[in-house]
């Protein structure tokens, strides 16, 4: 068996209010950044599968995705796989995003 990363973003339907994307967007002029719009706040989740093969584990994680990790009546979901190389595992990355 392989392992296989994998990358599940949970956000909102399209339409539908999204109060804290709102609350940041109002926020942001506040701070001096006027040119910002337009900001929707979702769920980023990574996991590892072990399959064999990459079809196998793409269908599970479509599986969980839908099933556990977002409510299908007001969100939608996009899974991808991720290269290895792209992980981080160390400390955050400059600029406070990790």
């Amino acid at each position: 068996m392989t392992q296989y990363m994998f990358e599940v973003v949970v956000r909102l339907k399209e339409g539908l209010l999204d109060p804290q994307g709102k609350a940041i967007e109002d926020a942001l002029p506040h701070m001096g950044w006027t040119n910002v719009s337009d900001i929707h706040v979702g769920k980023h989740i990574e996991l590892t599968v072990e399959a064999d093969d990459v079809g196998a584990a793409t269908e599970q994680v479509r599986q969980i995705a839908h099933q556990l990790l977002a409510n299908p009546v007001i969100e939608q979901v996009s899974v991808s796989t991720v290269p290895v190389a792209t992980i981080s595992t160390g400390p955050a990355r400059p600029g406070g995003c990790s």
